[in-house]
């Protein structure tokens, strides 16, 4: 048998300097398909409806007073819990999907679920935890996990992969999409995101930490 040739290795950062060179992966379009249809429904689905529960969070911490209860402390868990979830967002609309990123994605679910827990535990008995606001919890915890779900069925070779435990050269790089998503829909998410996550949890803590000075100068 002749020799095979190498697969050339590719470098992560000179990949990513070409990020954008590539076609873009058209997903508002006609074509028809349980693929295409998984794919719309998790980018204009499920990413951009988690905003909803996340405004609706915040709304029940402002009326239940975080600021005056459970104060500061709480309002970290939320950023953190919003880190963990944002970081494989991110990575999921940035990068080519394979054993690393499902790696993280997962690592990043189990963190998200535990911190949650944590969270509801220390609210607990500092400020008014209603049954409106537990249901709301119910969706902040499951959406992560679907859209990882709906990621690992758009991309079941690199699922095989990591079950394999990834033998292949580019398994544990982090590598830009080879189709990247469209400039105009990842800008328009990230404005939905921080306008409707980031903003509000930045004034929530703005508003803790002005309370708790307050109370010190008092």
């Amino acid at each position: 048998m002749p020799p095979t040739t190498p697969a050339p290795i590719r470098l992560p950062v000179r990949a990513w300097a070409r990020w954008r060179q590539g076609r873009d992966l058209p997903i508002s379009t006609s074509v028809s398909g349980v693929e295409a249809a998984n794919r719309r429904f998790l980018l204009y689905g499920v990413l951009p409806l988690w905003v909803v529960p996340g405004v609706a969070d915040w709304w029940m911490h402002r009326r239940t007073k975080i600021e005056d209860t459970s104060g500061a402390r709480e309002s970290a868990v939320h950023a953190l819990m919003m880190t963990e979830a944002g970081i494989p967002v991110t990575i999921g609309l940035l990068a080519k999907v394979n054993p690393l990123v499902l790696s993280v994605m997962g690592g990043a679910a189990l963190a998200h679920g535990a911190t949650a827990l944590y969270d509801v535990s220390f609210a607990t008995g500092r400020r008014e935890v209603r049954p409106v606001e537990q249901h709301i919890h119910s969706f902040l915890e499951v959406l992560p996990l679907t859209a990882m779900a709906f990621v690992a069925c758009l991309h079941p070779e690199a699922v095989r992969a990591a079950v394999r435990g990834g033998p292949g050269a580019d398994d544990w790089k982090l590598l830009p999409k080879e189709r990247p998503l469209p400039a105009r829909y990842l800008a328009a998410l990230g404005v939905t995101i921080g306008l409707g996550v980031g903003l509000p949890y930045a004034e929530e803590m703005k508003r803790c930490l002005r309370a708790r000075r307050l109370r010190r100068a008092a």
